[in-house]
C-alpha cells in the first residue's frame, strides 16, 4: 500500500498546513502496538494473543481501506447530521461502514458516565477503543462526538496508523450553535438547570491541524459531506484495498 497524503484541508479550500503524521504506510505496524495513553494498564500479566486474520486480510476481503472519520465539534455543530449523510453516501458506494454516535453510545456502552471531565475522558477512551476494533475489522468508522479535550482526541488519534484517523473539525461558532440548539441543551444551561455543557461551563479546545474543517456558516450538510467524501477520495481512502 502506498503512503497516503497527511494534508490538512478545508473544505472551504483554506490548508491547514503539513501534519506532523505519516510515519508508516497502511498496515505496517502491528495492531497490538497501539496503546491508549487515556488510562492506565492495570492488566501487567495480560499479553496479546496474535490470531492469523489480521487486519489486512479483513480490508482485503471488503476490498477497502479501513479508518477512523473522527467528527468534533460543538453540540448542535451538525456532527450527526453531516455522519449520517456520510455514511449513507459511503454505503451507496458498497462501502463497508459504521457510525458511532456520542448520544448513541451513551444509551449503551458509557450509560454510566457523566459530564465532569474525568467522564468526558473516559467517554472518549472507549469510543476510541471501540473505533479501533472496528478499524482492525477492515471497517470505516464513523465517530460523532463532542470530544472536547485535545488530549484525548490526540490519544484517540494514536490508536491507529498513520492515515488511518481523520480528525474532521465541524467549525460552528458558539453563537450559531446556540441559536440552532435542536436539543434544548443551551437554553437549560443558560437557566442553570444543565451543567458542564461545552462551550457555556466547560471548555472546548479548537483543533490545530484537523485533516478537514467544515465551516457549517457556509456550507449546507449536504455540501459538507460530499466534502467529506472528496477528501477520503483525494486522499486514497477509498481506494481498494
Amino acid at each position: 500500500m502506498e503512503q497516503l497524503s497527511t494534508q490538512r484541508y478545508a473544505i472551504d479550500g483554506t490548508p491547514f498546513g503539513e501534519a506532523p503524521y505519516g510515519e508508516a504506510p497502511f498496515g505496517e505496524a502491528p495492531f497490538g502496538e497501539a496503546t491508549s495513553a487515556l488510562a492506565p494498564n492495570l492488566t501487567p500479566n495480560v499479553h496479546w494473543q496474535s490470531v492469523e486474520i489480521d487486519k489486512l486480510a479483513r480490508a482485503k476481503l471488503k476490498a477497502q481501506r479501513p479508518a477512523a472519520l473522527w467528527l468534533t465539534g460543538l453540540s448542535g455543530a451538525g456532527k450527526s447530521t453531516i455522519a449520517n449523510l456520510v455514511e449513507q453516501k459511503l454505503h451507496a458506494m458498497g462501502r463497508h461502514t459504521y457510525l458511532l454516535d456520542g448520544d448513541n453510545v451513551r444509551h449503551g456502552l458509557c450509560k454510566d458516565l457523566g459530564f465532569s471531565a474525568a467522564d468526558r475522558s473516559e467517554n472518549i477512551r472507549r469510543a476510541g477503543e471501540v473505533a479501533r476494533l472496528m478499524v482492525d475489522a477492515g471497517l470505516i468508522a464513523i465517530v460523532a462526538f463532542i470530544s472536547p479535550f485535545r488530549a484525548e482526541r490526540e490519544a484517540a488519534r494514536r490508536l491507529f496508523e498513520a492515515g488511518e484517523f481523520v480528525e474532521i473539525f465541524v467549525d460552528t461558532p458558539l453563537a450559531v450553535a446556540e441559536a440552532r440548539d435542536p436539543k434544548g441543551l443551551y437554553k437549560k444551561a443558560r437557566r442553570g438547570e444543565l451543567k458542564n455543557l461545552t462551550g457555556i461551563d466547560s471548555p472546548y479546545d479548537t483543533p490545530e491541524s484537523p485533516e478537514l474543517r467544515i465551516d457549517t456558516t457556509r456550507l449546507t450538510p449536504e455540501d459538507a459531506a460530499d466534502g467529506v467524501v472528496a477528501y477520503l477520495r483525494a486522499n486514497g481512502l477509498l481506494r481498494v484495498a
